[in-house]
């Protein structure tokens, strides 16, 4: 699902209130973080991801291996901040704007 401007910033707009819920350090993105990535996103919808000031890796980069790796979409990339979002399948907490 490919997210119109709209709808990011819909969820840019709730994803202010919101704590980072997993941290990139020194090892970056690894299976763990993936699987912790994914674990937020089943139970919250929308995550923020902190990446660390060890982190080595590339912010967009990251960003764009973790959506692909979690099913998830990116709405932002801001800082070292990471906003993702993946609707629940049954019980969705988030309603989005139509396009």
């Amino acid at each position: 699902m490919s997210l119109t401007g709209k709808q990011k910033r819909h969820l840019r707009s709730l994803g202010n209130a919101l704590q980072p819920v997993v941290r990139l350090g020194k090892d970056g993105v690894d299976e763990g973080v993936v699987r912790a990535v994914d674990v937020a996103l089943e139970r919250h919808e929308l995550i923020k991801v902190k990446l660390g000031s060890g982190a080595d890796e590339d912010r967009h980069e990251a960003a764009e291996f973790l959506a692909t790796q979690t099913k998830s979409d990116v709405a932002q990339v801001m800082g070292g901040t990471i906003l993702l979002y993946r609707r629940h399948p049954k019980e969705p907490k988030i309603t989005l704007p139509g396009p």
